[in-house]
């Protein structure tokens, strides 16, 4: 846990919304549950807030239509920031077509909340994806039934080791750091076979394949989104 001045340090929640009732309500929510809370009521000043070194958020709410700058093109300018390439983003909007939710994971949203929301349900999954990006901090994983070291390369189904190729421990890692996590098959490609890959998908798809079986009974931990892409669950 961070700590400042002996007192654990307050998660701070940047919020970019241009309606002032849903941007009062989730503030009034936050600040309730214990967050620091910014508001910016444009993309351009949720740039200028989410860059500044002496606040810099810990998660940004996303509205994606904003007046100037789109909240698309927001999240595209704060990957390409280094102080904001990991903050995780949460999108908020009125589109809920299959979509627009793959064009927000594939430039990097973390999750995507339809509106009308509970705002109950936006701060658990607030805690979700805080608690996941505190998760991929970690060089080792741990559950039930599987174990991965991710400095030496190792992975145990049960105890057993499971012996993987780089390609196929990459596509685990990427997974697993992203636990819960939807992963798009084209932030596979690009995270594993990086931004110059032009090849099939079905490339993506056999090299999955290969490492469920590999991982034998631990293989169901790595589901399959039907037209979007991978999960990685956990084992159960």
């Amino acid at each position: 846990m961070l700590v400042e001045s002996g007192k654990p340090m307050l998660q701070n929640i940047l919020i970019v919304e241009d309606d002032a009732d849903i941007a009062e309500s989730l503030h009034y929510n936050f600040k309730r549950e214990g967050f620091r809370v910014s508001v910016a009521e444009s993309a351009e000043k949720g740039l200028r807030l989410a860059l500044d070194e002496k606040q810099t958020p810990s998660l940004v709410l996303l509205d994606l239509m904003l007046p100037g700058m789109s909240g698309m093109e927001l999240c595209r300018r704060l990957r390409r920031e280094q102080l904001t390439e990991n903050t995780p983003i949460i999108m908020l909007t009125a589109k809920a077509a299959e979509g627009d939710k793959i064009a927000g994971l594939d430039i990097g949203a973390d999750d995507y909340i339809v509106k009308p929301f509970s705002v109950k349900e936006v701060i658990a999954r607030v805690r979700a994806v805080l608690r996941r990006s505190e998760k991929e901090a970690s060089p080792k994983y741990k559950d039930d039934r599987i174990a991965v070291d991710f400095e030496d390369m190792r992975v145990t189904c049960d105890g057993t080791d499971v012996k993987l190729t780089r390609k196929e421990f990459a596509l685990l890692e990427h997974l697993i750091k992203n636990i819960g996590r939807v992963a798009t098959r084209q932030q596979l490609l690009d995270n594993v076979w990086g931004y110059s890959y032009f090849g099939d998908t079905r490339t993506l798809d056999v090299h999955i394949r290969r490492l469920r079986q590999k991982m034998d009974g631990c293989g169901s931990s790595i589901e399959t989104v039907v037209g979007i892409g991978y999960r990685f669950t956990g084992s159960k």
